[in-house]
């Protein structure tokens, strides 16, 4: 792959001990490792997952392991790409700054891992972007990589694939959705009962990308300052768009519950949890109740902003979003008003790595780990 051969051949450094090289204090990736751990398991089959979106660079290296895979480092940082876009209809400048030093780490610790096989996807800003191919271009001669940037169902089918391991073996189906910066995809999967090896493939009934996403609806309704008239016209907004999907598709739902991906959906369960800190290894996979995210959410809409900010499964860079992604959250719940929610702390990056990994047909061979 032109990624992988760049990167062997570019700049090549360990990855920063700074700020740069893990997340910050209190929102550890749940996936870092320590540095003696990462150079003993980066042998073998390298796989890296990156998921340029509209507020957040992610990535996600991995290595083959029985039917899954394990994850052997991991970055994520909240970098805004799309801010201003939907007034402005470019990526500005600063966002390009922040996007080059976040994929500049990216690129580094890909290096580093030697990784064999890379999928770099970028989404709805650059999607949408005026500028966004000359966004691409800057990426590829200042940092080295090229990014792709993949269609709305793909994204969606990307994010299908990377939780459907979360789909309750007894129910029927779910409606899943991820609730991104600048857009939102919400699937309709049927439960499939797994055939060989690896995890197993989501069987999808229907999809829809809504435009609509947490960093868009807080510029369009504001996100600082909000009062329960204000959170009531956001999901009216977002339920104009959740309309057509929920007539499509939201018959015979007997049986069925809500899989939720996406900062928002992490964020009201560890709210839920009243964590002193974000826990992955807690929250992936945790189940809330129709009537526990209705009081999670109402505890958000009564909080300030310093509060938001203040509490540590939010911080200061979600604190002005968080309330636009409960909106969101909630025209989805009012259309599809199962009595459960499962939260997944997965999505994206974990389906490119499971699609690639599929492909090369590993899990067919390779012996359990």
């Amino acid at each position: 792959m032109d990624d992988v051969a760049r990167l062997a051949g570019g700049p090549s450094s360990a990855p920063d001990s700074g700020r740069h090289g893990r997340p910050p204090r209190g929102r550890r990736s749940p996936y870092w490792r320590r540095r003696r751990d990462h150079d003993a398991e980066c042998s073998g089959p390298i796989y890296a997952a990156l998921d340029l979106g509209t507020n957040n660079c992610r990535l996600l290296v991995a290595r083959p392991a029985g039917d899954s895979f394990r994850v052997i480092d991991a970055f994520s940082r909240i970098i805004r790409l799309g801010e201003g876009v939907s007034r402005s209809g470019r990526i500005a400048e600063a966002a390009i700054t922040r996007a080059v030093a976040a994929l500049s780490v990216c690129r580094d610790k890909m290096a580093t891992c030697q990784v064999t096989r890379a999928r770099l996807i970028a989404t709805e800003a650059c999607r949408i972007a005026q500028n966004g191919a000359d966004f691409r271009q800057r990426i590829s001669a200042e940092v080295g990589i090229d990014l792709e940037v993949v269609d709305r169902e793909t994204e969606a089918l990307l994010a299908a694939t990377g939780c459907t391991p979360l789909i309750d073996p007894s129910a029927a189906g779910v409606i899943l959705f991820d609730i991104g910066g600048g857009s939102s995809e919400i699937v309709r999967l049927d439960r499939r009962d797994g055939a060989g090896r690896g995890p197993p493939t989501p069987a999808i009934r229907g999809w829809a990308s809504l435009p609509v996403g947490v960093v868009t609806l807080a510029e369009r309704f504001g996100g600082v300052s909000v009062d329960r008239a204000q959170f009531e016209s956001m999901v009216a907004y977002v339920g104009d768009f959740v309309c057509g999907f929920a007539q499509a598709h939201g018959q015979n739902l007997e049986g069925m519950h809500l899989l939720g991906t996406s900062g928002t959906v992490t964020t009201i369960a560890g709210v839920h949890l009243d964590l002193p800190r974000y826990d992955r290894q807690r929250v992936d996979g945790c189940w809330m109740s129709d009537s526990e995210v209705t009081i999670a959410i109402d505890r958000l809409i009564a909080t300030s902003y310093d509060e938001r900010v203040a509490n540590p499964c939010i911080g200061a860079e979600r604190a002005d979003l968080v309330l636009a992604g409960c909106a969101i959250l909630e025209a989805i719940r009012r259309y599809f008003p199962f009595a459960r929610l499962r939260v997944a702390d997965r999505g994206l990056r974990e389906g490119m790595l499971v699609t690639m990994m599929r492909e090369d047909g590993v899990w067919g061979s390779a012996a359990p780990a």
